[in-house]
């Protein structure tokens, strides 16, 4: 049995940390007296730093401890929270990122620059405001805690939390010994020692409880008010040793009297605490990714061989149906499953643009408002790591072509933010992730004046509305005057195009003039298995994503014969061009003598499909197209049918794309 890494998984936790932090700072960003945010983002660098320390990372442990420190007066009232703080941390918390990555001494440099900026920031609000924070009454408290006996063995360090006790206030400190084995069973690396310490501080019950925030699963703990602590004398067993001073003791104070002193922890004194502990950490389980993309894997075989075992069992005696029946069932509720396991919400890509926006207010001199909704949305996993970059391109585009300047906003009638709102829902089978500023939107007349310019078009060529706003998409395009580090390049919005494309994806874009621009990105639930319909053409069988089917209608052989020339159906007052799929793969083979047409659509573009028969639905595993045909658009990927054949799956967006390019050279023709 293989054991994880322990760096790995500090390093996983040190991932979820810094978010905590990030998002802590961008909503202190915004209410700087937000004492519950301080508070937080506090508990999250200390967290960092002692966990930092006990894996090793001692540069980062190191580096945080300032940032900590200055947190730790911010929250006391000592120094008030500032914007420049906040930023300084956020960059902080960027330069932790590095030394938790690959920590270096050549990052050095870069850390003492920041602190430097840190400690202006602070001497800033020292020097402006001098006021100081009233006195805090202070508190005794009686601590005594234990810890697991293979403590010492797994890195942590007893001292070192009593050196954060100490940090805290005035504290005397003892330890005794009450289960302490013979010499002969003694084990050196076991911990045996239970510690009581008297504490006297003005930091609240949380803060003591911060301390042992690292190991508290595993420890008994017990903190009480010292005036409330009940004696030991009557409940202590004869047999127990003496209680000795710690050698790293605090200065020598008198010894609290007998019933200052708390009885032993006992797992009675808190069940209610311990089952929650229990709770939390039954809630969840981390999982490599990896792990969840081989069980997918074997999920989609165990389809495809039900889906042999179904076409079997039509042939076989009525109990070889019963069991074909069962297992269908089994293995599709195992397939339900293992589809949520994979699914995260879309809250978690989301979260990344606050700190995007709020760099490039920054960098822009925009005043910028972000909004999401839709967080809960969940989408594949996969799907989410892919769409990252993407957004990131169109979020930088709104900012930097959408939005207007301040002075140009309000001298326009608008407000003096902007606003870019990121969206996301869900939709028969597929999310919608759409982003929309309120900006001057997109000039139709400009972007075609580059596109001719280009030559990407020809001069005074017949485009749509739609045709020409996705000729922003192109390699190579852009409207802007002048490179900077934002754009202007013309790089960005064809990694989104080409990205949209590979996830059998499509994107819808809209504008209004002076009101602003909607990109709204077309996306599968999954990539993994979808529902499809299986058709047949000619000889052979191919599958459309049910997603994407409208309706399906019967075209005789007459209305076929009708129709050639101009490829259209009338479908409720409105013509739909239509593709025969017979002549699209050159089948040589007649048609039948009733076709059928599947109307699939990409929002709100539709295209007719003819078939020569509707086999049924079908659970779709996708299987990827060999490095040999990823040129042809045609086809997204394959799967195996139930007899063993292979089918393949039309890329519904390239056929929408063609049928309505048909369209438009009808048109011009007529």
């Amino acid at each position: 049995m293989s054991f994880p890494d322990p760096i790995q998984v500090f390093r996983t936790e040190a991932a979820e940390l810094l978010e905590q932090i990030e998002t802590g700072l961008l909503d202190l960003m915004h209410d700087l007296s937000n004492k519950d945010e301080i508070d937080a983002v506090f508990r999250s660098l200390h967290t960092l730093k002692g966990s930092g320390a006990m894996f090793g990372f001692e540069a980062l442990a190191a580096f945080t401890h300032h940032c900590e420190t200055v947190f730790d007066k911010v929250r006391k009232g000592e120094v008030a929270a500032t914007v420049e703080i906040v930023s300084v941390v956020l960059q902080a918390k960027d330069h932790m990122r590095l030394l938790v990555e690959r920590p270096s001494d050549e990052l050095e440099p870069v850390g003492a620059k920041i602190l430097a900026d840190l400690h202006r920031a602070v001497d800033a609000v020292k020097n402006g405001e001098p006021a100081k924070p009233a006195a805090l009454k202070e508190t005794a408290w009686c601590v005594r805690f234990s810890l697991p006996r293979n403590a010492m063995a797994n890195g942590t360090n007893p001292l070192g939390l009593l050196d954060e006790l100490r940090d805290l206030g005035k504290a005397t400190i003892k330890v005794d010994f009450p289960s302490l084995p013979s010499l002969d069973v003694l084990d050196p690396s076991d911990l045996h020692a239970v510690w009581t310490v008297e504490l006297v501080t003005a930091q609240p019950k949380s803060a003591i409880e911060d301390v042992f925030i690292f190991v508290m699963d595993d420890m008994e703990l017990d903190i009480a008010p010292l005036q409330a602590a009940p004696t030991v004398q009557a409940e202590k067993p004869a047999v127990a040793a003496q209680p000795v001073a710690v050698e790293r003791a605090a200065p020598v104070e008198a010894a609290p009297t007998a019933a200052a002193v708390p009885a032993p922890v006992q797992k009675e004194a808190a069940p209610a605490a311990a089952d929650a502990k229990q709770n939390r950490a039954a809630e969840s389980v981390r999982v490599p990714a990896e792990r969840l993309d081989e069980l997918m894997d074997r999920v989609g075989e165990l389809v495809i061989a039900q889906s042999r075992l179904r076409q079997l069992a039509g042939h076989a005696d009525i109990q070889m149906r019963a069991v074909s029946e069962d297992i269908e069932r089994l293995s599709g509720e195992l397939r339900d499953t293992m589809m949520v396991l994979r699914m995260v919400p879309v809250g978690t890509l989301f979260g990344r643009f606050r700190r995007l926006v709020h760099d490039l207010a920054r960098e822009t001199g925009k005043v910028i408002e972000l909004v999401t909704e839709g967080e809960t949305t969940e989408v594949d996993k996969t799907v989410i790591e892919r769409l990252a970059d993407p957004l990131v391109h169109l979020v930088r585009n709104s900012v930097d072509h959408g939005l207007e300047t301040p002075e140009q906003r309000l001298a326009s009638g608008k407000q003096k933010a902007g606003r870019v709102t990121l969206s996301a829902r869900q939709a028969s089978g597929e999310v919608i992730i759409t982003i929309k500023d309120d900006g001057r939107g997109i000039d139709r007349e400009r972007v075609r004046a580059k596109a001719e310019s280009s030559g990407l078009i020809a001069p005074n060529a017949v485009l749509s509305d739609q045709e020409v706003l996705q000729l922003i998409f192109q390699p190579g395009f852009s409207t802007a005057q002048a490179v900077t580090n934002l754009s202007g390049r013309g790089v960005g919005m064809d990694v989104v195009k080409k990205t949209i494309d590979a996830l059998r994806g499509a994107i819808d874009v809209s504008t209004v003039p002076g009101e602003g621009s909607e990109i709204s990105l077309r996306i599968p639930l999954t990539l993994a298995i979808i529902e499809g319909l299986l058709v047949r053409v000619g000889g052979g069988r191919y599958v459309i994503p049910l997603s994407a089917v409208e309706e399906c209608l019967e075209l005789s052989l007459e209305e076929d014969l009708r129709s050639r020339g101009r490829s259209f159906i009338s479908l409720r007052d409105s013509l739909v061009p239509f593709i025969r799929l017979r002549d699209l793969f050159r089948t040589g083979t007649k048609p039948d003598p009733y076709q059928k047409v599947v109307v699939i659509s990409t929002g709100a573009e539709r295209v007719g499909l003819v078939v020569d028969q509707i086999i049924g639905d079908h659970q779709t595993v996708i299987k990827a197209m060999s490095k040999l045909h990823h040129d042809v658009a045609t086809f997204s990927g394959a799967t195996i049918l139930g007899d063993g054949s292979v089918a393949l799956i039309l890329d519904v967006v390239h056929l929408v794309a063609a049928g309505q390019q048909q369209e438009a050279q009808m048109r011009i023709a007529g």
